[in-house]
């Protein structure tokens, strides 16, 4: 049987396009995250296997193209992959690292993955101009992905997410989320700087498939919508990180 060929209700190849609007959750509107498969891809099989290096290769292609930004460009010219030239780039390719994660319902995939990926965007945003509409969709993923993985359910929807039929045993551990509450509070003081940046103004990338809408970044550049858009930076996240290590819903000092 062809471990690639998607079944129903099954792990769809990462080769394969995203699901279509239909096949997304409720909640789909805001983050555009795709339904995860009915149960977690069994351990050690050839579908973990693939999604594992599936999800690695992409991840380690990333890590070139921004290692690229910084070579010399005669340097540049000699190898394959392209520098990102713009943060609007940078979370297009996370953020379907993040869809294809959150699609496989395996919670020991996404935890791991969706860390390490929060931890990449705090080091890559300094490095490029704002750019507003992009990265505050790529966190609202993140924030729904581990307030959902958080609760074993989704955040949204309440819909009981895969792997947590039995409990919240695979779920994340308490280091799990020390290392998700240090992440989350880096990156709201983070993006307050960053933010307060000008506006990137590059226009449409065609390279990468992103159109950056300028139009619509800056119907975003009041303090109003600033503040905003800043303070609901992994609300979801903060409310039940609280809940989790402390019991009593405050995001507090972690004992």
């Amino acid at each position: 049987m062809d471990e690639q060929a998607p079944e129903p209700g099954g792990f769809l190849p990462p080769s394969l396009p995203s699901p279509a609007p239909s096949n997304a959750s409720t909640s789909s509107t805001r983050t555009n995250l795709p339904h995860p498969r009915s149960h977690p891809l069994r351990a050690g099989s050839a579908k973990e296997d693939a999604a594992r290096r599936y999800v690695e290769g992409r991840l380690l292609h990333i890590s070139r193209r921004y290692t690229k930004k910084f070579q010399p460009i005669e340097e540049s010219r000699l190898e394959d992959v392209k520098g990102y030239e713009s943060m609007g780039q940078v979370a297009k390719d996370f953020g379907e690292i993040v869809d294809v994660v959150w699609l496989s319902g395996t919670p020991s995939l996404q935890i791991p993955y969706l860390l390490n990926i929060a931890g990449s965007v705090n080091t890559y945003l300094p490095a490029f101009p704002p750019s507003p509409k992009s990265t505050f969709g790529l966190l609202r993923k993140l924030d729904h992905a581990f307030s959902s993985l958080l609760k074993g359910s989704d955040s949204d929807t309440g819909e009981i997410l895969p792997g947590f039929a039995r409990g919240m045993r695979g779920g994340m551990s308490k280091t799990d989320m020390v290392r998700c509450k240090g992440l989350v509070e880096a990156t709201r003081v983070l993006i307050v700087d960053v933010m307060n940046n000008q506006l990137e103004e590059d226009g449409t990338t065609e390279e990468s498939g992103v159109e950056t809408d300028l139009e619509e970044d800056a119907s975003m550049d009041t303090e109003q919508s600033f503040e905003m858009a800043v303070a609901r930076v992994y609300e979801q996240t903060i409310v039940q990180l609280g809940e989790r290590l402390d019991g009593n819903g405050v995001f507090g000092v972690v004992s």
